[in-house]
């Protein structure tokens, strides 16, 4: 459940926590602030915890159960919030999401992280080499693992963007008939689920940019604001992606209905073809059928120039109707 407990004072990692009973006195007594980090812990595990840090309960349901929105609150000296970081398989053009629900304190910062993602052990090792920024406590982890998530959301819609090229060129290349709904319609799928952990953690970052979360320094709020400025590019890439799939969906259901009628078309064209020939062909069948019957009282039966009288019949009747069905275009 633990990934890692350990005390921070002075810009700099003292050492592990196994107590966890004694790491806020620690972290009072030594200026710092404790940095724990669970991965997916049950309510029984998370209950000393919580108690020990006296989380409020309201937060502590969120962070056990997880598939939460991206969200910022306040609870007496505790701040919840709620981040979804993502990575996309490209392969199979899916975007992955996780969760980290981070509770900070004066003293302390909580994250527990659900799902396969290596945020918050990055934004560890970044911030123990980073003294600078370490000494600047809680605000400082937050905006970290916030400025890692929001890169994270560019990177991923760099990468829609280039399925997206490449969609397009499928529906508008040299084979616009095919059909390329299915993979337009889980790359939209995608992107929806996307849009759901990206869109909702706007209005917390600007929350933490503007004057509205006392606990912020102000001289930190223009980082947060650098935050925001890039969530909201990649909000307005997630709308104008979702916007650019709709109108390929359109279209390429547009030239399948296309290429359907003319399929059509050519099939009603080849059946016309194929009804005349066998109009003509009807004639010298059922002809040479009423020859061949054993009676003899049939025209010309007889006589030494029948068999041409009769080929000659043949041959104008045939001829006639390929001229009437060339002259209706069904040849």
């Amino acid at each position: 459940m633990i990934a890692d407990c350990a005390l921070y004072s002075d810009g700099r990692r003292r050492h592990r926590l196994d107590d966890l009973r004694v790491a806020l006195r620690e972290a009072e007594k030594d200026d710092g602030f404790v940095w724990i980090g669970l991965v997916e812990p049950t309510a029984d595990e998370f209950a000393a915890i919580a108690e020990g840090f006296e989380l409020p309960q309201l937060a502590i349901d969120d962070a056990i159960r997880a598939h939460q929105r991206p969200k910022l609150e306040r609870y007496g000296n505790v701040t919840f919030a709620v981040v979804k970081p993502v990575h996309y398989v490209d392969h199979v053009e899916v975007v992955e999401v996780s969760e980290l629900a981070v509770f900070l304190g004066d003293r302390f910062v909580i994250v527990v992280r659900h799902g396969d993602t290596e945020i918050p052990a990055q934004v560890r090792a970044a911030l123990e080499v980073d003294r600078d920024m370490l000494l600047h406590g809680p605000p400082a982890v937050l905006h970290a693992i916030l400025d890692k998530s929001v890169d994270q959301y560019l990177d991923v819609s760099r990468a829609i963007d280039v399925d997206l090229d490449e969609i397009e060129d499928q529906v508008f290349g040299d084979d616009p008939g095919s059909d390329h709904a299915k993979r337009i319609y889980k790359l939209k799928r995608e992107v929806q689920q996307f849009r759901r952990a990206v869109v909702p953690l706007v209005q917390p970052l600007t929350r933490l940019a503007e004057d509205d979360v006392p606990w912020i320094p102000a001289y930190a709020r223009p980082y947060f604001r650098d935050v925001q400025d890039h969530a909201l590019r990649a909000a307005e890439q997630i709308e104008a992606a979702d916007a650019l799939l709709t109108n390929v969906m359109q279209a390429d259901l547009a030239q399948v209905t296309v290429e359907q009628n003319r399929v059509t078309v050519q099939q009603n064209a080849d059946m016309r073809k194929i009804s005349a020939w066998a109009a003509i062909a009807l004639v010298p069948t059922a002809i040479a059928g009423l020859y061949g019957m054993n009676f003899d009282q049939l025209p010309a039966m007889h006589s030494p120039a029948g068999f041409w009288v009769v080929l000659a019949g043949i041959g104008v009747v045939c001829v006639a109707l390929h001229r009437a069905f060339r002259r209706n275009h069904w040849l």
